[in-house]
């Protein structure tokens, strides 16, 4: 199965510069960056805390439940500005659904 290229939305020059993209791109940036600093460093501080307990059952719940209040963090921050898509995974998957041009996708 192979995308038809003519239903492709490829998007103009000047929407990399509009003030919604710029601001949807910085928003994305920053919850993503919530979450995996969030995530990432309370498995640092657990296994500092600890003494190399991080890969105890408490330490990988402790890990699980940083994940998911940074990832709860970051789609609350973009949720109104981007639509909540901290994985740009989901940018690629709206650009595949025809929600957003490429342009816009790359930025």
């Amino acid at each position: 199965m192979s995308i038809p290229f003519s239903r492709v939305a490829w998007g103009r020059p000047e929407e990399a510069t509009h003030p919604d993209t710029l601001k949807s791109a910085l928003t994305e940036f920053i919850s993503t960056l919530i979450f995996v600093f969030a995530g990432e460093g309370s498995g640092v501080a657990f296994n500092k805390l600890t003494d190399d307990g991080s890969t105890t059952p408490v330490g990988l719940v402790a890990a699980a439940l940083a994940h998911g209040f940074g990832l709860f963090i970051g789609v609350a921050v973009s949720a109104n500005i981007s639509g909540g898509q901290v994985n740009p995974a989901m940018t690629f998957g709206a650009f595949i659904g025809g929600n957003i041009t490429l342009l816009r996708g790359i930025v």
